[in-house]
């Protein structure tokens, strides 16, 4: 079974696996809904795709599985992690962690290891997690930073925008572009900081210190003379 908040995503690595002899009891989305739907359907593997790995609580529904369906061998699908999310991953009882951007064939790698209740997980990853911590003083554990480096300038443009209090028109106006598109950078702010609203957004922002970090605002992107501005 194969679940991630991109539909896109899980539904084409469902038919990878498909096509490689794997049956696929389902491809679904979003990840929110995952401990129901496999403590019904019962799958020998899971794999959960997460964007945020070193998030608190992000795994409850790894525990909830495996509490459930002790059989079943979750393996989480997300980005390089900090050696924190692998280890949240473990604690919580996920049997691997594969990369977003690992081939077909290291997925099914670690397919075949989760299945013989083997660690899945990649070397370059465990080595990448140790030299983490065994160099703290490099890559501090810094939540703002951490949170700040998930973020395109854009993005932060955004979330320093509805901290502020703005609505999807009056960022759309500050940053020139067309509501849309500003509504798609709220919610792509909102997914990576693993927060269901604006509100929240902003009160971890400001939490974490990543307003602080962000600076002020630059200047408005229109030129409220002539009407024009960039073109993005």
């Amino acid at each position: 079974m194969v679940v991630d908040d991109h539909r896109l995503l899980a539904e084409a690595l469902a038919s990878a696996l498909k096509l490689r002899g794997h049956r696929v009891l389902a491809a679904a989305a979003p990840a929110a809904g995952a401990a129901e739907l496999v403590i019904t359907r019962a799958p020998e593997v899971c794999l959960l795709g997460t964007a945020v790995p070193a998030e608190p609580g992000i795994f409850d529904p790894v525990v909830r599985i495996k509490r459930e369906r002790p059989q079943v061998a979750v393996l989480v699908l997300g980005p390089v992690p900090s050696p924190r999310g692998i280890a949240a991953a473990f604690a919580a009882g996920a049997s691997g962690y594969v990369r977003h951007d690992e081939r077909i064939e290291g997925v099914e790698r670690a397919i075949m290891k989760a299945r013989a209740g083997e660690a899945a997980v990649a070397p370059a990853l465990l080595q990448g997690a140790f030299s983490e911590l065994l160099n703290p003083a490099a890559q501090p554990d810094d939540e703002g930073q951490r949170l700040l480096q998930m973020l395109t300038p854009r993005e932060v443009e955004v979330l320093v925008r509805v901290a502020d209090g703005e609505d999807t028109r009056l960022i759309a106006a500050g940053m020139g572009i067309a509501p849309s598109t500003a509504r798609t950078h709220v919610q792509r702010v909102l997914m990576k900081l693993g927060v269901g609203s604006r509100l929240e957004a902003a009160a971890l922002a400001a939490r974490t210190g990543l307003l602080d970090r962000a600076g002020p605002l630059p200047h408005t992107s229109r030129d409220t003379e002539t009407g024009t501005g960039p073109q993005f």
